[in-house]
């Protein structure tokens, strides 16, 4: 399969990229061109990368990821686990940003 322009938007990429992490410590990283974003368990790098240069159309030098796994919880007396979270921290070229509080 041929590889894509890049800049198209794809709605795989919005299957990829799930929401914003908004936090005290992700607002933090902006400070130092990056941003956080909950993506799908199974995304790569590479696609991370390609997702969020097409859909805001800046430039990324870097991608993070990390999971979060579920905590176990209880409720009712009864244990339950939530479900695992997948992360990536997303660094910006210089000069180069994304507002989250914005829509796309």
């Amino acid at each position: 399969m041929a590889k894509q322009q890049t800049g198209q938007v794809d709605a795989r990429h919005y299957d990829v990229i799930t929401a914003p992490h908004i936090t005290e410590k992700s607002t933090l990283a902006s400070e130092h061109n990056a941003v956080v974003f909950k993506v799908s368990g199974d995304a790569t790098k590479p696609q991370i990368k390609e997702a969020v240069e097409a859909i805001f159309g800046v430039s990324v030098t870097g991608v993070n990821t990390l999971v979060m796994k579920g905590k176990t919880k209880r409720w009712k007396g009864k244990a339950y686990k939530r479900t695992d979270q997948k992360k990536a921290i997303v660094t910006l070229k210089d000069g180069d940003s994304i507002d989250v509080t914005s829509g796309i």
